[in-house]
């Protein structure tokens, strides 16, 4: 079978939804594992602890992941009308991806306490998470405002 029957082409508001939902599901699943060490833990630690992270996890977003995710649309942006199914995320995103999944291996089963795993997993889950919703504010800006693709996916910047 030759690869370029692999590619799976789409329209390219598919590839907002999918990078969309795979920011907002992998976010979701770390919160989920943090979650369920945080309430192994004693309330008087948990809450605060989860507090503190979550804080954080808004400025991860605001101050770092809001600048990739950013990058990501306008890369998008740039792409013709159709393209693989792949395309949602960059070659170097992808060798990322598998960087990031065999750290979270290494990290849930070595000797690192589970509250330091909770707290790290909650501040990169929620900004990641966070981060997610520009994915579907570049979507609503295609299928129902019918505008443009924007090329910072920051909509207030466009019209400055």
């Amino acid at each position: 079978m030759a690869l370029h029957k692999l590619t799976l082409p789409v329209r390219k508001p598919w590839l907002f939804v999918l990078a969309g939902i795979m920011w907002t599901a992998v976010g979701m699943m770390l919160l989920w594992r943090a979650y369920g060490w945080l309430l192994a833990m004693a309330p008087a630690w948990s809450i605060p602890l989860g507090s503190v992270s979550i804080m954080l996890s808004f400025i991860t977003y605001r101050f770092g992941f809001i600048h990739t995710v950013r990058k990501n649309i306008q890369r998008l942006c740039q792409l013709p009308e159709k393209i693989s199914l792949f395309a949602f995320n960059s070659p170097k995103s992808y060798l990322l991806i598998i960087f990031m999944i065999a750290l979270g291996i290494t990290l849930r089963s070595s000797s690192i306490p589970r509250p330091y795993l909770a707290f790290l997993y909650t501040v990169m889950g929620g900004a990641l998470f966070f981060a997610s919703f520009h994915f579907y504010g570049q979507l609503w800006q295609l299928a129902y405002r019918k505008q443009p693709y924007t090329n910072t996916g920051n909509p207030e910047r466009e019209r400055s």
